[in-house]
């Protein structure tokens, strides 16, 4: 009998999974549930090529509506899943149907993280992660002068440059005293704070939004330092959170995000869990990681899929990431999180440099900006935990590849 695969979640993993159980020719029964009235699509252009009207909404889709109907598909959207029994191997939808499963992904994704501050539900405030909040943001922007976002990480300051790349005058209000707090050294937030600056960006660090003030919609935005700033339309960019409720309810392990291993396996043989709802063990960092990337998201719809299909597979690579601001091209390899030196290779003035990080003399993590090189060749040095010299890694003459 035909095994039955169930996708919880329709997201970039989602489509990813499906992709890989057909090119690994799955024969069974694929039932995909999500419950936005789209198919799988890409995020990352959302906040840039999308919002700015560069990209028109079908070109977001990871595969053509006929992918689908062609690999008799069973897709189910608007759909919310709100329960799972482990024992009968049965999930519950919102439209009161019951799915039974003999495999089970959850791709569950992850919601904005809300801040509860007064007038957050004005018209004209808007957070961003959707194809929906994207086009009402759109709709907004072509209402507005005067834009303030909340959060300085890679939405808040994507959306920034597109906001001002289309005339808007720009607030950014950060509760860090720098830019990409998370993810960069100072070196790194010092150049893009100096790049939004002379783009005509206003930027508003160590400061807390304590309320939005207006009537019938949003005008203006009050901190904590009762600065009062004039708003036509407001962008919450304040981080996600895991989509982990469903699988907490059916006793599965949760450990910041839901708990899988190499294999993309849950504490449950027969469930799977993929990309921004999970946290995986990482050989090369030595620890668990919950990733919010696409880098991530792709790989372990792959490893999980293959795994279905009896492929043997464990995931564990590099981390990567990249951020689209004006002309500049933010990637990032590996996780800087720890480090005891950072060695800057390349002229930040040129606006084409790297920043390195090391721990111990190890190589851990690149920021390469308009680097894409420096970029490529810093993965394997990251993977192999390659000991280098900082005064060659500093020499631009030197290939990484030719170091460590």
């Amino acid at each position: 009998m035909k095994k039955t695969v169930v996708i919880a979640g329709a997201g970039h993993s989602a489509g990813q999974v499906i992709a890989t159980l057909k090119q690994k020719k799955f024969a069974g029964r694929i039932v995909l549930i999500g419950e936005e009235p789209y198919l799988p699509y890409q995020r990352p252009p959302l906040s840039k090529k999308f919002l700015a009207g560069e990209m028109p909404a079908e070109r977001l889709h990871l595969k053509p509506e006929s992918f689908y109907s062609d690999s008799n598909i069973e897709v189910r959207l608007e759909t919310r899943v709100t329960g799972l029994d482990r024992d009968a191997h049965q999930l519950q939808t919102s439209d009161g149907d019951t799915v039974t499963y003999d495999k089970l992904v959850l791709a569950l994704g992850a919601r904005v993280r809300e801040i509860a501050v007064p007038g957050i539900d004005l018209p004209g405030v808007h957070y961003l992660r959707n194809i929906s909040d994207v086009e009402g943001i759109r709709d907004g922007l072509s209402k507005s002068k005067q834009v303030v976002v909340v959060g300085a990480g890679y939405i808040g300051l994507e959306v920034a440059a597109v906001c001002r790349q289309l005339g808007l005058d720009v607030t950014i209000i950060e509760v860090e005293d720098r830019v990409m707090s998370r993810v960069v050294s100072p070196h790194v937030s010092d150049f893009y704070q100096l790049e939004h600056t002379n783009h005509g960006v206003r930027l508003l660090l160590s400061a807390r939004v304590v309320a939005f003030g207006g009537k019938r919609r949003v005008k203006s935005v009050l901190t904590d330092d009762d600065q009062k700033i004039p708003a036509d339309l407001v962008v919450v960019g304040t981080g996600i959170l895991p989509n982990t409720e469903l699988a907490r309810a059916a006793g599965l392990d949760i450990d910041n995000g839901i708990a899988v291993d190499d294999r993309c396996q849950t504490s449950d043989t027969d469930i799977y869990a993929v990309g921004d709802c999970t946290s995986h063990p990482n050989s090369i960092y030595g620890r668990r990681l919950r990733l919010e990337s696409v880098h991530n998201a792709v790989e372990q719809a792959k490893t999980a899929a293959n795994n279905i299909c009896g492929i043997e597979t464990r995931y564990s690579q590099v981390p990567w990431f990249w951020s689209d601001q004006y002309d500049l091209k933010l990637q990032i390899t590996g996780l800087s999180e720890g480090y005891d030196q950072v060695v800057l290779r390349g002229d930040p003035a040129s606006r084409s440099f790297a920043c390195l990080y090391l721990k111990d003399g190890s190589l851990i993590a690149v920021d390469a900006i308009n680097a894409a090189r420096d970029f490529m060749q810093s993965k394997a040095l990251i993977a192999n935990h390659a000991i280098c010299d900082p005064e060659k890694l500093a020499d631009v003459d030197i290939a990484l590849k030719d170091q460590g």
